[in-house]
């Protein structure tokens, strides 16, 4: 009847979880680009809230290369700062995990 189930490890391989990570990344990386075509046009814009959502989810390198690519958000300290700071504690947090 569940023949066709999956294990946790196949869900959790080293191949899905990098596909993820890159999928994030450009995610991150695209809503930058989109969120700076809104502000240039005046249209309704993304949320922040979402931009850090984004980050938070392992996009960090994505959004910070949008950021400055599209030199977008560039000028806010929460930016500037927040962005590279969740990507340090994730970075961290998975040497963490992976190590110990």
């Amino acid at each position: 009847m569940f023949e066709n189930t999956m294990s946790i490890q196949e869900i959790f391989s080293t191949r899905n979880i990098i596909i993820y990570f890159i999928m994030i990344n450009i995610i991150g990386f695209l809503i930058m680009f989109i969120d700076k075509q809104k502000a240039k046009k005046g249209a309704w814009r993304i949320p922040e809230k979402t931009l850090f959502i984004i980050t938070a989810l392992g996009g960090g390198i994505g959004t910070i290369a949008g950021m400055y690519t599209f030199r977008h958000k560039t000028q806010k300290l929460q930016f500037i700062v927040g962005l590279p700071l969740i990507t340090i504690l994730e970075i961290i947090l998975a040497i963490y995990w992976i190590f110990f």
